[in-house]
């Protein structure tokens, strides 16, 4: 066997591709052999690294290990380490806003987690910024040291590079051509297409508004955002980044604690694309062109207040590049013989970096965060392709996303009926290009179109037909389950093949008809002008026949068209904004079909087939692609994730009992992948189906069971003449728990073989270590007294990270009130279980009566104190079940006194009985709701953090009232304080009184419910 035949071993799939926990950092990860193409599960996380094309081969064509090489990304590694010993120090030196923010995105409880790689992507720049830019030393060396990275701030080689042929040295300023132009500090961000880059652009605008707004003076921050992006479809989609619009992602993901909404709000955010970028005619004012106009050439101060608008007085400003592969600064000398695609990209990222440069020069750009899926140098930009952009500080690509579950797994053909070592399917186009007959090729060396159709038929066939498999599967599903239908993708290496697919899969096509009349031309009398009018009656028409690949499926008519042709440029048409550019109907109706597909209701709901030129473009989002062909040459690692990755996207992000993302699958033919773990598929086999997904939702023909919640985020607390109250005898018990805090611990001393045992002691006797000399100096009534004070204060001043709750110049009256309250807690609500009484001196149990204490105090509104008053969120302040609709693979069971069409089963069992009892109980229940993605939460406090309380049940009663419903056996601390903080918060519902009456009840067994319920 020859050397070249030797190579040619085809990567081995996985069992398993997902290894590690979404919401944690990866601790182990695929290794793959480079010798035989097998992969060995390694414990710890992989090393952050990129593929490359190997100089040597010169290859093509993509799909064996012999055609790359891995080379480390330093810098992301040493960042990586000290991010990590950051984070184990509390982030140490960070800002007490930023330490708030950093707790609140990692609380165990929060409704909707965030992924570790959204944090530590975010991680990464806060300690860049605050850490490292401004100085501050840590307590342990850092991998990263401070003069490296001032070094990479200067362009300079840091002393960690010691690989004299590594082939990009890391920087992290990216100076211009022009000497009269600052330097960009860029900070990259790696993160796969589905790892959600738009909540990391979220967060850092939490984190730079929030402490800007709280710190006017401190400038490592910003209160001005400009978010810049590849195209119109994205532009609107990251509107959400805008804090003052209804349904942004700070509210929809909770990323601000409702003490900082106002330091947030206090920031703005411009979000635009990189076509506004391009330079102002000379002849243009106000948009609009003038033959008499001629302001000149636009200089950077003009183009920064045409392009920042109010943005330009909040100077400087942070900027957000999305999509930022597009933004590169081309090398200084460029092959002139480039495409007209390569062009086109070349002209976008000068236009795109221009414009930041000249926006810098105006108003300063503090830094730039690139986020990107493939954060690499593309073929044309002047660089080799696939290199990555030098300032890249976190990685967390395709493969760990994959590992981690966060996007669908790829089905790769591993054999076929041929027996070849590399099955067909896998390296499609280099198997027709290979078998293309003499003639069979245009002069450029493009293969024909029916060449094309010809030799990859087979594949086409065999992958629609799992299309069609999953179509029916899913056609087929009992009620309830989702009925989105799957997609199918092909990508071709151009238009003549796109076109020729089209019409094979579709049946449509466009044929030139002669609309002209012959009696009209008859009048004519100049023969020119007759044949010029008969001309211009020409017109194209469509035509609908037959399609050869389930025609009944996916055949276009003129009322139905589930095979979409997207047209490249018809699609920049509507996606570019740019003035120049004149939009058509038609562009603008294939944007809004390509941005909706998979989605109910929409235009795009009913799409099967997608077929493109090249790729398709950034801004799809679709999660119902469950077929990939590719019918083009793959020449790098990096063509193959950005093709398929528009594929990827997840369906459900329900965690299965063990903590992870349980698997989803898409099948691609023709992408020949390099290192990702895969899972592999015989072509001759019958496809494995997915675990099918239930469509919780709720029903428009159950309206009248629609339960709505105010959205409370914090409570007004007023008072006239300074009079308060609590209802102690109402309040959770706290209970002294001497097994988790001893009271006494007993010692023995150790022996001492060699030197004997100390002279008068008892090797075998116990010393016993108390309390006692704390209990002989300390006073209960002394403990009483620091309780009371604390709670003056926080209600007065705030502490930690709460607010003060009251305005009040003088503490005196209120004082007395206080320490009464406290004393009747001490005495009547707390179980000491035997211990003595001056352990709630502790600060365990100090800060927890504090806490107590403080849900409990109201205005005394029988005094005429005006009443306790929900705050309610500012977008937001309704919530209804009328918004559910999600997608899981848990077990569900069918409703039918409940707006939600379904009760999802997860592992406590109890809250299944608890439905079960609902449903039967019509003589005291209306209606009722699981608490599943409705997004209902009560704040409360626990030892100084913020935490959300996720109830059960809300159950609408039969005498209007709406019941709080909480399933629970055995409780500790924690669920008292939750308890506590949902009575604060229907006292404060029920004084404001516009959504009916609220009351609060705990179930410890549900088997008892229905008779609990005819009590209440």
């Amino acid at each position: 066997m020859k050397e070249k035949e030797q190579l040619e071993i085809p990567i081995q799939p996985v069992e398993q591709p997902i290894i590690c926990k979404p919401f944690e950092e990866p601790n182990q990860h695929w290794f793959y052999d480079t010798k035989n193409g097998t992969a060995s599960l390694q414990t710890g996380r992989r090393p952050a690294s990129y593929w490359y094309k190997s100089r040597r081969t010169g290859s093509t064509q993509l799909g064996l290990f012999a055609e790359e090489e891995r080379e480390d990304l330093p810098l992301v590694n040493l960042i990586r380490d000290d991010v990590r010993r950051w984070r184990k120090s509390n982030y140490e030196g960070a800002t007490h806003i930023t330490k708030q923010l950093l707790a609140y995105w990692n609380r165990e409880d929060r409704y909707r987690k965030l992924f570790f790689c959204q944090l530590e992507a975010v991680e990464t720049i806060i300690y860049l910024r605050e850490i490292f830019s401004s100085g501050k030393k840590t307590r342990w060396n850092t991998a990263l040291s401070f003069e490296d990275y001032n070094r990479l701030l200067k362009n300079e080689k840091p002393s960690f590079i010691v690989d004299e042929t590594l082939s990009q040295i890391p920087r992290l300023i990216d100076i211009p051509n022009e000497i009269d132009l600052p330097g960009l500090i860029r900070y990259g961000c790696k993160m796969a297409t589905g790892s959600g880059k738009t909540v990391v652009m979220a967060m850092l605008i939490a984190w730079s508004f929030c402490n800007k707004g709280r710190v006017p003076g401190d400038d490592r921050f910003t209160s001005a955002a400009l978010v810049v992006c590849p195209n119109l479809t994205i532009k609107e989609r990251l509107q959400v980044l805008r804090p003052d619009i209804a349904n942004n992602y700070y509210e929809e993901f909770d990323l601000v604690p409702s003490q900082l909404l106002a330091e947030l709000r206090k920031g703005k955010v411009l979000v635009t694309n990189w076509h506004q970028f391009a330079p102002e005619s000379p002849n243009v004012e106000s948009g609009k062109s003038y033959l008499i106009v001629d302001k000149g050439e636009e200089g950077p101060d003009a183009f920064a207040k045409r392009i920042l608008s109010d943005l330009y007085d909040y100077s400087p400003i942070m900027v957000l590049n999305d999509e930022a592969h597009h933004a590169y600064r081309p090398a200084p000398q460029i092959d002139e013989t480039l495409t007209p695609e390569e062009k086109a990209d070349l002209e976008e990222a000068t236009v795109w970096i221009s414009g930041l440069d000249r926006i810098n020069k105006a108003v300063g750009v503090k830094f730039c965060v690139d986020l990107s899926a493939t954060p690499f140098y593309i073929q044309g930009s002047g660089y080799t392709e696939g290199m990555p952009f030098p300032w890249l500080v976190s990685d967390f690509g395709l493969v760990d996303a994959i590992e981690s579950g966060l996007v669908k797994i790829p089905r790769i053909p591993v054999s076929d009926t041929t027996g070849r070592p590399e099955p067909k399917y896998f390296a499609l186009w280099k198997h027709i290009m290979d078998n293309l007959q003499p003639g069979e090729r245009f002069t450029s060396g493009k293969p024909k179109p029916d060449a094309v159709w010809r030799e990859a038929q087979d594949a086409i066939t065999t992958l629609a037909s799992q299309w069609k498999e999953k179509f029916e599967y899913v056609l087929d599903a009992s009620e309830g389950k989702d009925k989105t239908p799957p997609v199918m993708i092909v990508v071709c290496d151009n238009t003549d093949i796109a076109e020729l697919f089209y019409k094979k899969i579709s049946g449509e096509e466009k044929i030139i008809v002669d609309d002209s009349n012959d009696e009209e031309e008859n009048d004519d009398t100049d023969e020119e002008v007759s044949v010029n009018k008969k001309k211009s009656r020409k017109k194209e028409k469509k035509v609908y026949g037959t399609g050869s690949l389930f025609p009944e499926l996916l055949s276009n008519t003129e009322n139905f068209s589930p095979t979409l042709r997207i047209d490249s440029k018809l699609l920049a048409q509507a996606e570019s904004e740019d003035p120049k550019v004149s939009k058509k109907d038609s562009a603008n109706q294939l944007r809004e079909i390509v941005s909706t597909i998979g989605k109910l209701g929409k235009p795009g709901e009913q799409i099967r087939c997608v077929i493109s030129v090249q790729m398709l473009t950034e801004g799809w989002d679709a999660n119902n692609v469950t077929q990939i062909l590719g019918l083009r040459a793959f020449h790098s690692q990096l063509l193959c994730e950005q093709v398929v990755g528009r594929g990827l996207r997840r369906m459900d992000y329900t965690l299965n009992a063990d903590g992870y993302f349980n698997p989803e699958y898409v099948d691609i033919y023709g992408v020949p992948f390099s290192v990702i773990p895969f899972r592999g598929r015989k072509t001759t086999s019958k496809a494995p189906e997915d675990k099918p997904l239930n469509h919780v939702r709720a029903l428009e023909e159950r309206r009248h069971y629609e339960i709505k919640f105010p959205i409370v985020e914090g409570y007004a607390f007023a008072l006239k003449h300074n009079l308060i109250r609590a209802d102690v005898e109402k309040m959770e018990k706290l209970v002294v728990e001497p097994s988790k805090n001893p009271i006494a611990t007993f010692v023995k001393p150790q022996v001492y073989y060699e030197m004997g045992t100390p002279k008068g002691i008892n090797p075998f006797e116990y010393q016993e270590h108390d309390r006692e000399e704390y209990y002989k100096s300390t006073h209960l009534q002394t403990i009483i007294f620091e309780i009371s004070r604390r709670i003056v204060t926080a209600l007065t001043e705030g502490i930690g990270n709460q607010s003060a709750k009251l305005q009040l110049k003088s503490r005196q009256q209120l004082f007395p009130q206080v320490f009464e309250i406290v004393t009747n807690f001490v005495k009547t609500k707390i179980d000491f279980r035997g211990v003595d009484p001056r352990e709630i001196g502790l600060e365990v149990y100090a800060e927890q009566i504090v806490e107590r204490l403080l849900n409990a105090i109201e205005p005394d509104s029988s005094q005429g104190e005006p009443p306790l008053l929900p705050i309610l969120n500012r977008y937001r302040q309704i919530g209804s079940t009328s918004e559910v609709s999600f997608k899981t693979v848990k077990r569900t069971v069918f409703t039918s006194r409940s707006h939600i069409d379904q009760v999802v089963c997860d592992t406590n069992t109890w809250e299944e009985i608890a439905a079960f009892q609902l449903e039967r109980a019509k003589e005291v229940v209306k209606c009722y709701v699981k608490n599943d993605h409705l997004e209902f939460t009560i704040p409360y406090e626990y030892f100084g953090a913020s935490h959300a309380f996720t109830p059960d049940f809300l159950v609408k009663l039969k005498d209007d009232s709406t019941l709080i419903l909480e399933i629970k056996g055995q409780e500790d601390d924690q669920d008292r304080a939750k308890h506590e903080a949902t009575k604060r918060w229907i006292k404060a519902v029920n004084n404001w009184g516009k959504l009916g009456i609220w009351k609060f009840h705990i179930c410890r067994d549900p088997q008892l419910l229905i008779s609990e319920l005819e009590k209440i």
